[in-house]
């Protein structure tokens, strides 16, 4: 009988009770089919894949990672902590050694949510791999994570997540911003002062087919891995580069979506966008699962599939490599980030809109410059659904100074009456707090 080379955990969650729309892209039938072509394959026959059942994440789990204004339960629904607990559950099937690899088949994705959250924006309200990532450093400790986001749209929530933490490397590859949402992701685009080069942005043309993204990931991606050196491989497995997806412009295949997932080798891959949900998603996860599992993915081939149609053109291979060439370079010597410095603070002040939600917010970022670690950080708050608000983190490792200087900008806060809601996030006592005025 077939069995998996390495052991692999496959969280299902279909999230049957949330929808943006009965027929929005993004909707219970992208995993459904999906289920179904796993199934007929026999893949949860095959020794070594087993299917999980999701956690349940609590509003401690989304508070000790996002600041949501104005609170976790306003901007959230029970499916999103179901998503959430699904990269959980992902994730401690692999710490606690259960299988070698697993796989989160979840639904909503959250890869455009960022630190500060007013509401949802690109289909995500909360950032599942973030959420997953700071509760296995809460419950295992300190760890260095590599995340290599493979979504067509820039992982712009999960670079503003990690964009001060020397500890996590951001790698996204997709489709540049100057021709798709969110218009972000941009090699210059590289990290806060005290995690320069953890961010890396590889924006590749349309029409970038298996040949472009393999030899990213194979030019830029792996050796990037190699000097980071991480604990843990976390692969945002968005699945909308494919050639039939009907909201972006690239042309890659079931079979270069394996291979990518066999050369990246993560340890846990959590599903993100990808829209072609009859003509798509179902061969790509196979080929995912296959590949995640050690097996054989040579017969993966979705309907209508030639080789020759998709092909890119030689012009914009002679991209790519330049391209690539250059963002290797330029990450082993970052530049130093856009922003201001004061007083021994760098801030930046951000515009955002939350396309799905119709918000508008305006942010100003402030990382103290600390010579003993990363800095405590601070943000202001205002968008068009809730007045000034205040978000202060001590972050993991914050020296005992950083952590006194978090709670007096809190407290401060609270005296002087200027914002409507306020949070605090200690990493190094794990106490998160909350106040309205």
């Amino acid at each position: 009988m077939l069995k998996a080379k390495n052991t692999l955990g496959i969280v299902f969650f279909p999230a049957f009770d949330w929808a943006i729309s009965p027929t929005h892209p993004e909707r219970q039938e992208r995993l459904l089919y999906t289920q179904d072509q796993l199934r007929e394959e026999g893949v949860f026959d095959i020794p070594g894949i087993t299917e999980l059942k999701p956690d349940l994440a609590t509003a401690a789990d989304v508070a000790r990672t996002h600041f949501c204004f104005p609170d976790v339960a306003s901007v959230t629904t029970h499916s999103h902590m179901i998503s959430a607990g699904g990269a959980m559950r992902a994730a401690r099937t692999v710490l606690d050694k259960e299988a070698k690899k697993a796989f989160a088949l979840v639904r909503p994705p959250g890869h455009h949510a960022m630190k500060v959250v007013h509401g949802a924006r690109g289909f995500c309200n909360i950032n599942i791999e973030a959420v997953m990532v700071e509760w296995l450093r809460e419950h295992y400790g300190p760890l260095r994570v590599a995340i290599v986001d493979t979504d067509c749209h820039h992982g712009d929530g999960t670079q503003d997540v990690y964009w001060n933490d020397p500890d996590t490397l951001f790698i996204s590859l997709h489709q540049d911003g100057r021709t798709l949402y969110p218009g972000t992701g941009y090699p210059y685009e590289m990290g806060g002062p005290g995690a320069l080069g953890k961010t890396v942005n590889i924006p590749l043309p349309p029409g970038t087919s298996d040949e472009g993204f393999l030899f990213a990931v194979r030019e830029v991606v792996l050796p990037l891995l190699a000097d980071f050196k991480p604990d843990l491989v976390i692969n945002s497995a968005g699945q909308d580069n494919h050639f039939s997806d009907p909201i972006t412009d690239m042309a890659f295949s079931a079979q270069g979506y394996a291979r990518l997932t066999e050369l990246l080798d993560a340890d846990i891959a959590v599903l993100e966008g990808g829209y072609a949900i009859q003509g798509a998603l179902p061969y790509v996860n196979l080929g995912l699962v296959l590949s995640m599992a050690g097996l054989d993915y040579s017969h993966v081939r979705e309907p209508n599939f030639d080789p020759e149609a998709i092909r890119q053109p030689a012009k914009v291979t002679a991209y790519i490599e330049e391209v690539c060439r250059d963002i290797l370079a330029l990450t082993r010597n970052p530049k130093p980030p856009k922003g201001e410095t004061a007083h021994g603070w760098f801030s930046r002040r951000k515009t955002l809109y939350y396309d799905t939600d119709a918000i508008t917010e305006y942010q100003t970022e402030s990382v103290r410059l600390c010579d003993h670690c990363r800095g405590v950080v601070k943000y202001e708050t205002e968008s068009t659904r809730n007045p000034l608000c205040l978000g202060v983190e001590a972050p993991i490792g914050a020296c005992e100074k950083c952590v006194e200087e978090a709670y007096r900008i809190y407290e401060a806060g609270q005296i002087k009456g200027e914002y409507r809601h306020l949070q605090l996030i200690d990493r190094v006592g794990k106490h998160y707090a909350s106040y309205t005025g």
